[in-house]
């Protein structure tokens, strides 16, 4: 029993540890969001101690130029998400329920662009960008992520383990194909929607190499890109950037905190089946 205690204690300690060390960048930014000038204090005790401040968040929000890159983030973060949700469902779904000829073939392939690193099609796609003449245009950032083989691969695995008598049914009624698809599958595919929508969301709202590559203009670029306008080639603006950190975090603290019953729910759904 002694044991059994001490065993606790030891993996409760860990992820203490653990989860301090996840929380601290967050704290450290939050403090230097909050401080004018941070960079002049010694040390850490110093910078605690020193008075406490708004201004950063102000001047921030202010910004005509940080006000678009937030849109733009929202605005192509959606709408790829959007896409997402609708096409790479249509695209389970086929190869879930349809036979044709190179069915597995053609999902081994997909499969294989999750091995391909990002860096490697870097090239291709930009020249591909150019010829479309889609270089500072939101057709850049929302077009090539429309759908995705992380996406496709989990809504098939998912829609694999839905019984097909519900389709048969609906069928009988003379439900047709895009009937089925939208009005019987997509809320039967809720849970599993929802991740990959927030999935989907986050990576497109954190994406610094595509956006940096395409767009030169600030009326195209996303807030990651915009960040970086904060560092100077002699000095960083600490206080500025931790704020503008710190309001790019915040729809990605929100999701998580009124979605992670869905996420869980999602994440977990046909592990357990009678």
């Amino acid at each position: 029993m002694k044991t059994k205690y001490l065993k606790s204690a030891g993996l409760h300690i860990i992820l203490f540890i653990v989860a301090l060390g996840m929380i601290f960048p967050l704290f450290w930014m939050v403090l230097l969001s909050l401080k004018e000038y941070p960079e002049k204090y010694n040390n850490f005790l110093e910078l605690l101690s020193s008075p406490y401040t708004i201004q950063n968040f102000t001047d921030t929000l202010g910004s005509d130029i940080f006000g678009t890159y937030f849109l733009n983030s929202l605005f192509v973060s959606s709408l790829v998400t959007l896409g997402n949700i609708i096409f790479c469902t249509i695209v389970a779904y086929s190869f879930a329920r349809k036979e044709f000829f190179g069915k597995e073939v053609l999902f081994i392939t997909v499969l294989s662009v999750l091995i391909i690193p990002p860096h490697v099609v870097m090239i291709p796609l930009y020249r591909m960008m150019v010829n479309f003449d889609w270089i500072n245009s939101y057709f850049s950032l929302i077009v090539p992520w429309l759908v995705t083989p992380f996406g496709i691969f989990l809504l098939r695995q998912y829609i694999s383990t839905i019984p097909t008598d519900i389709e048969d049914a609906a069928r009988i009624d003379g439900a047709g194909q895009w009937y089925i698809i939208f009005r019987i599958i997509m809320p039967l595919c809720k849970p599993i929607l929802t991740v990959l929508a927030i999935y989907t969301f986050l990576g497109n709202w954190n994406s610094f190499l595509y956006p940096y590559l395409f767009t030169s203009e600030d009326a195209y670029r996303t807030l990651p890109v915009g960040l970086t306008f904060y560092l100077g080639k002699q000095s960083i603006d600490w206080g500025h950037l931790m704020a503008g950190a710190g309001i790019a975090a915040l729809p990605v603290l929100l999701i998580f905190m009124f979605f992670q019953k869905q996420i869980i729910k999602g994440l977990t759904a046909g592990a357990l089946k009678e």
